[in-house]
């Protein structure tokens, strides 16, 4: 957050969690942004940025404390594919990031370097 604070710029979270466990988590962890809810992922969507988890993953998720179906607020297994982006003043995207294996992260230096170019 200092890096992109120092840039003159501002992080924004969106999760399809429901708000109240979205502030939960800005809570429980400290954090110094936002999460926006994208309830049902209509705007993931839109993007082209959701996938449906298989039944094996599924089965995997349900061993685990969270239940998906709970926090986001429906059933439909539907989840956000991991993506970044870089909107300018104006609302122009200048940088995007995304990867269809849900694994694989952004790296943060990349957005950093979108930042930097936008600030020059």
């Amino acid at each position: 957050m200092p890096d992109i604070t120092a840039l003159g710029a501002g992080l924004v979270a969106i999760s399809p969690q429901l708000p109240e466990h979205n502030r939960e988590l800005i809570r429980s962890r400290s954090l110094g942004f936002e999460i926006l809810t994208d309830r049902g992922n209509a705007v993931a969507r839109r993007f082209g940025l959701t996938f449906t988890l298989p039944q094996y993953l599924r089965d995997i998720y349900a061993t685990f404390p969270l239940d998906i179906t709970k926090y986001n607020g429906d059933a439909s297994w539907t989840l956000p594919m991991p993506a970044r982006f870089v909107i300018d003043r104006r609302g122009i995207i200048r940088y995007a990031d995304s990867d269809p294996d849900y694994t694989t992260r952004p790296e943060p230096e990349d957005t950093l370097a979108a930042l930097r170019t936008l600030r020059a």
